[in-house]
């Protein structure tokens, strides 16, 4: 029974082997069902991840073995015809994974643009609203002071200057959650804004050089600007490192952008097969920059520091 089964697993045709049959078969007799399995073979081809180029080099090649039989000009014409129409078939599939791709993208720019009109919210709450409340607190502390003995009244200072560090640290983490200067004046100032507040936070060295000039669609500079966010995240709390470059430059129709650290660094491969926090904040970055056509490299290796290398086109036409 064993050696029955592993003789008809060994009779089985490769893919190769099946598309040439099929064919074959279709330009000889025709047939709707023959067309249905042409369908069939076309899903086949994507699970088993064929390009469109290894589809249209394998039908090639069989087009010209049977070509090389054909009788004549007449059934050569017809043999042409056939084929073409046993091809688009088979590329159906391709067509509707594409659509299905592109309505993907679409519905992730729209979340990622519904995520940052609510951060933006957010952000100009806590700064407007919690420092209206503040203004009342200290107005509130003054009225009470002014009926406190001036052995009390240093309590009262106190708790001033604890209320003064609570709305630096809201401000802080209003402007980091969306910087009006990312609105105002492009991605890169908002970029050196926010390596200037954390290196004075955390102590780390950040050098930001740009090579880039203009402003870019605010879908594109909000996206730059979140990574190299996610970026310095990760450069404080999980690699510990001590300096960070970010470098951005243009080429035709590219913008390239490099993030490094001298960092803990590590498995980029291992990592990316994890659902950690870290390898979350990794994928976020890839989808993001895969919902405007871009796409993100990461060089990592334990004790080497990490670098997110990132290509972005610059024309719509080449996005997706």
């Amino acid at each position: 029974m064993k050696s029955a089964s592993k003789q008809k697993a060994g009779t089985r045709k490769s893919f190769e082997e099946e598309y040439a049959s099929l064919l074959r078969e279709y330009v000889s007799a025709g047939g709707e069902s023959r067309l249905g399995r042409a369908y069939e073979i076309g899903r086949q081809a994507i699970a088993q991840q064929k390009s469109l180029v290894e589809l249209a080099t394998l039908h090639h090649q069989t087009l010209q073995n049977l070509m090389a039989e054909a009788g004549g000009p007449d059934h050569q014409e017809r043999l042409l015809e056939a084929s073409a129409g046993f091809l688009a078939e088979c590329l159906s599939p391709y067509e509707m994974a594409h659509r299905g791709f592109q309505d993907g993208v679409k519905a992730l720019r729209q979340l990622n643009q519904t995520l940052e009109e609510e951060i933006k919210r957010i952000a100009y709450s806590v700064h407007d609203e919690s420092g209206q409340l503040l203004v009342a607190v200290h107005l509130a502390l003054a009225d009470l002071a002014r009926e406190l003995p001036e052995t009390r009244k240093e309590q009262i200072t106190k708790i001033e200057e604890l209320l003064n560090q609570v709305e630096i640290q809201l401000r802080r983490y209003s402007h980091e959650l969306r910087p009006t200067i990312l609105d105002d004046l492009g991605w890169i100032p908002a970029i050196r804004f926010l390596a200037d507040g954390v290196s004075k936070r955390v102590g780390m060295s950040i050098n930001v050089q740009s090579e880039v000039s203009g402003r870019l669609p605010i879908a594109m500079e909000t996206t730059l600007y979140r990574i190299a966010q996610e970026a310095l995240n990760n450069a404080i709390k999980h690699a510990k490192a001590k300096n960070v470059w970010i470098r951005a430059w243009q080429e035709p129709r590219v913008l390239n952008c490099s993030i490094r650290d001298n960092g803990a660094g590590f498995d980029s491969h291992q990592l990316e097969k994890t659902s950690s926090q870290k390898g979350l904040g990794l994928i976020a970055m890839r989808e993001r920059l895969s919902a405007l056509g871009g796409t993100l490299r990461i060089v990592s290796c334990p004790g080497e520091g990490t670098e997110l290398s990132i290509r972005l086109p610059l024309e719509e036409s080449h996005e997706n």
